[in-house]
């Protein structure tokens, strides 16, 4: 049930997006297999560049993602699938990134079907806002966590002080092979 649910939200997002199906139409049988712990989809590109299910045994691309994907997911797609091991066909492996990477949810334009194109842009504008919110919240709390642990609770030093360390120990390397020179002057 989960597998269908999932299937057909992707295939809404596709539905939307012509320069995804596009992308995706000219690899039309070929075989895909998802796996996002405990969850795998098994899936095939159809002609129109959507996806249907398939049973198979051999994939032409397989895309596994670890069992902490969905904490991954929090710190930002990137970070998902920097952790995505990917297998197979290189040339549908790439098509199947660039669609997901850049492929969009319009969540307003379906909103508007059911409450109609002015409170569908309020409420897309309210989260818009919370999101813009929480993105400021996450980055005052890093800049106040890092303050913090620099300042307050010295934990971790701050990068000046570091710079200072490294041009204080290129210093010493310097001395230290003058001295160097120096005594072999002497010995020799």
């Amino acid at each position: 049930m989960l597998n269908r649910a999932a299937l057909l939200a992707l295939n809404h997002l596709l539905q939307d997006a012509r320069w995804a199906r596009n992308r995706l139409a000219p690899f039309a049988g070929k075989a895909l297999r998802l796996t996002l712990p405990p969850l795998k989809f098994d899936l095939v590109v159809n002609a129109e560049g959507m996806f249907a299910p398939i049973d198979l045994e051999n994939f032409d691309v397989e895309i596994s993602f670890p069992a902490d994907a969905p904490m991954l997911a929090l710190a930002g797609a990137e970070s998902l699938y920097k952790a995505a091991n990917i297998s197979g066909s290189a040339e549908f492996a790439d098509a199947l990134g660039f669609v997901m990477r850049n492929l969009r949810w319009d969540f307003e334009e379906d909103l508007s079907r059911y409450v109609g194109d002015i409170a569908a842009h309020r409420v897309a504008g309210l989260f818009t806002a919370f999101d813009a919110w929480q993105q400021q919240a996450r980055q005052h709390l890093a800049e106040n966590l890092a303050e913090y642990l620099t300042e307050e609770q010295p934990t971790l030093a701050k990068a000046s002080a570091v710079k200072a360390f490294a041009q204080e120990i290129d210093r010493l390397q310097g001395d230290l092979q003058q001295l160097e020179q120096r005594v072999a002057l002497l010995g020799g």
